[in-house]
């Protein structure tokens, strides 16, 4: 069983090892919904808590799937990272990198709707655009923090 570590300015414990969940959704190879969904669950029994993903993954398809692992075991027994800011062109693996306060605010909301949570334990910046300046980026992620929607704030490749 993996040991469980307190993180106090984030408001909660994790697993001390985290799972990143991008491989169950696309650049690796073939998917198979049933198989990742039985992979995590291993992790769980485990002892992992800590799960990782983010709204490009699949386009949105790797947070569905993490919300459905969520609904099957409660969420109370994992804590979820996610990320923003890399925008796909629909259909497409093309991109762009948008951190304009309205797309965060957007982007937030669409996560919470597929992972079907109301509260995201870390939300985090997945790549920085530099159209934008990092005090609104962090000013709005705040927002979204003392709005409850977020618990803590991360920047990712900055």
């Amino acid at each position: 069983m993996l040991q469980q570590q307190n993180f106090p300015h984030a408001g909660f414990a994790a697993s001390v090892i985290g799972f990143g969940c991008m491989g169950m959704s696309e650049f690796y190879g073939a998917t198979d919904d049933a198989e990742s969904l039985v992979t995590l669950k291993a992790a769980l029994d485990l002892g992992v808590t800590f799960f990782d993903t983010a709204d490009t993954y699949g386009a949105g398809h790797n947070e569905e799937l993490v919300g459905r692992f969520m609904k099957e075991v409660g969420r109370d027994k994992l804590r979820i990272a996610t990320k923003f800011g890399v925008v796909r062109k629909p259909g497409a693996y093309e991109r762009s990198i948008d951190n304009s306060p309205a797309y965060i605010r957007s982007a937030c909301e669409a996560s919470l709707k597929r992972l079907g949570i109301d509260h995201i334990d870390l939300y985090y910046m997945h790549r920085f655009d530099t159209r934008q300046q990092i005090e609104d980026v962090v000013g709005t992620m705040a927002a979204l923090k003392q709005e409850g929607k977020i618990g803590s704030i991360g920047l990712s490749e900055v």
